[in-house]
């Protein structure tokens, strides 16, 4: 038998073998996760990492040691998640997000509208441009921004109203030239 096809035949009791595993890491991962879609992925992360495990030393309880990479891959995605506000986003749906044309003159007025409000946003005061940033743009609540930039939360209140004062009265003058 050459190596090739003695190869093939490892492979395959391997996968037969794996199974079993794979059937009970599924419903494992039905369990926990909402999205289907991403059920199969964690299942083939936990196989991963238990094949790029280093060191030679036998697993005592193989059990257990799949229970274990499978809560890490569990939290490692939460991580992962919570990083990218994965929680805040929008699946894209053309009914509601396209499919109408868009015409040149309405791309142009769209950029140059960007254009305004980033410029605007520069003409800011740095604490104010932060305190902005990090609680419009990215998110954090108002006593993460106070931490954040060690200030006070009422200071962060005051920081953004201000920002959005600013903000709505360059937005006028460009409608009302």
């Amino acid at each position: 038998m050459g190596e090739s096809a003695q190869g093939g035949t490892d492979r395959a009791n391997l996968a037969r073998e794996a199974e079993p595993v794979r059937r009970w890491l599924t419903r494992f991962f039905r369990r926990r996760i909402r999205d289907e879609f991403e059920v199969e992925d964690l299942v083939q992360d936990v196989f991963a990492r238990i094949v790029a495990r280093d060191g030679g030393e036998r697993v005592e309880h193989l059990g257990g040691y799949i229970l274990k990479t499978a809560s890490s891959v569990i939290a490692d995605r939460a991580r992962r998640r919570s990083a990218r506000r994965a929680d805040l986003h929008v699946a894209f749906d053309s009914d509601l997000h396209g499919g109408e044309e868009f015409d040149p003159e309405r791309v142009l007025s769209g950029r140059e509208d960007l254009d305004a409000a980033a410029a605007a946003l520069l003409s800011l005061p740095e604490r104010t441009r932060t305190v902005f940033v990090l609680r419009r743009l990215e998110g954090y609540s108002y006593r993460e921004v106070a931490s954040h930039l060690g200030i006070s939360v009422s200071a962060v209140e005051k920081h953004l109203v201000k920002a959005l004062r600013h903000l709505s009265a360059e937005m006028e003058k460009r409608l009302d030239p």
